[in-house]
């Protein structure tokens, strides 16, 4: 998958990702070499192969960022629907999964544009308890630069893709 041509196809993909899973999960690489991965939640992808999340409840990501910036962001379709009619039909019409490979920019303050992004995505929670505590003070966001996208080959299923 190019990253260039086919970017309008990854950020479709991911945003099917995030209706199905409510996150993607974000590998990064600690000063003792372990990998570990953390899901995000407030991931957007731009028009520009680069994206950001909100940067609240991460731990371990910013510490390894200012280690190692390197990142790999896993986004995969998990909609019940999406899997049945693959599976009947015994081939993916869509990649059930994407990678993309990138690097860590520095935590900054959100722009008004991001947080509106932000509050349009989680509207429908908007009454709810949790609401407040998990997106309520989002205020720092951090950028990633995208430069290689990887979709998940699943033999059959995923050939004439």
């Amino acid at each position: 998958m190019n990253l260039q041509t086919d970017w309008s196809k990854i950020r479709k993909h991911f945003n099917q990702s995030f209706k199905s899973n409510l996150h993607v999960s974000i590998a990064s690489v600690g000063s003792d070499d372990r990998p570990t991965v953390t899901p995000i939640g407030s991931l957007f992808l731009n028009d520009n192969q680069a994206g950001f999340y909100f940067e609240m409840f991460p731990s371990k990501l910013p510490a390894h960022a200012s280690i190692n910036k390197n990142v790999c962001v896993l986004g995969v379709n998990s909609s019940r629907l999406f899997w049945i009619k693959s599976l009947f039909k015994g081939r993916f019409e869509h990649y059930p999964a994407v990678k993309l490979y990138g690097q860590l920019g520095e935590k900054r303050k959100a722009t008004d544009r991001e947080i509106a992004r932000l509050k349009r995505r989680m509207r429908s929670t908007k009454g709810l308890k949790g609401h407040k505590y998990l997106w309520g003070q989002m205020e720092s966001v951090r950028e990633i630069y995208f430069q290689q996208a990887e979709t998940i080959n699943l033999a059959k299923m995923t050939q004439e893709l």
